[in-house]
């Protein structure tokens, strides 16, 4: 007899992916300057120049990739996975206490706190939107006026809100809807990336032994 497989009690949908686009330009800017000043060394550098470049281009390019484009936040229905520079933290719904912004976007989970690198707190960008809701409001017009009595505030075309906290909504809204599912159940795990470690920490191995028998 065949066994049959149990469907789960709800679907899971695709990731939310939340990540820097300023960030990762920015990395995409700084791999090719390191390209080019490293290869260019390596070309026409003599003696011991070109192999420093290249320790160097190993120690510096995982660092590059790892803060700015490798951090990223994966969310669905039942588990957020946190791809910061050097760990993947895997969140399970269910063991998340908390996500807030307040300096920096974080979650806490099983009494530790986790730093959400890919959703940068603007400060500034958190102050505009402010204003802009009191504006709306009615509490200022033009240049911090009063608005005045009986004027009716303009029509608002929805909540203003800064990047990080609305991303930050999203995720508390995802928590608190997944958090029953049974897919949602689980401790929180830790893996330590040496994908980016290991070339980075041999890379400034190799930089100081050449630097110091140079």
């Amino acid at each position: 007899m065949s066994s049959q497989q149990q469907p789960t009690d709800e679907p899971v949908y695709d990731d939310r992916v939340y990540r820097s686009s300023s960030a990762v330009v920015t990395g995409v800017l700084l791999l090719a300057l390191a390209a080019w000043l490293c290869g260019d060394a390596v070309v026409r550098g003599s003696g011991n120049t070109p192999w420093i470049s290249l320790a160097l281009a190993l120690c510096v390019v995982p660092l590059i990739v790892a803060f700015t484009i490798r951090p990223a936040v994966f969310a669905n229905d039942d588990r957020m996975r946190v791809r910061n520079p050097f760990r993947v933290i895997e969140l399970p719904w269910a063991a998340v206490d908390a996500v807030r912004a307040a300096y920096s976007a974080e979650v806490l989970a099983e009494g530790s706190k986790y730093q959400l690198w890919s959703v940068p707190v603007s400060l500034r960008e958190r102050k505009k939107a402010n204003r802009g809701r009191l504006s709306r409001g009615g509490g200022l017009t033009g240049r911090g006026l009063s608005a005045p009595e009986g004027a009716q505030p303009p029509a608002a075309d929805g909540p203003q809100r800064a990047g990080a906290d609305k991303v930050v909504d999203e995720l508390r809204e995802l928590a608190e809807r997944g958090a029953t599912r049974a897919g949602a159940q689980g401790s929180v795990r830790v893996q330590w990336s040496y994908e980016i470690i290991a070339p980075a920490v041999a890379g400034a191995v190799l930089l100081i032994v050449l630097l110091a028998t140079g």
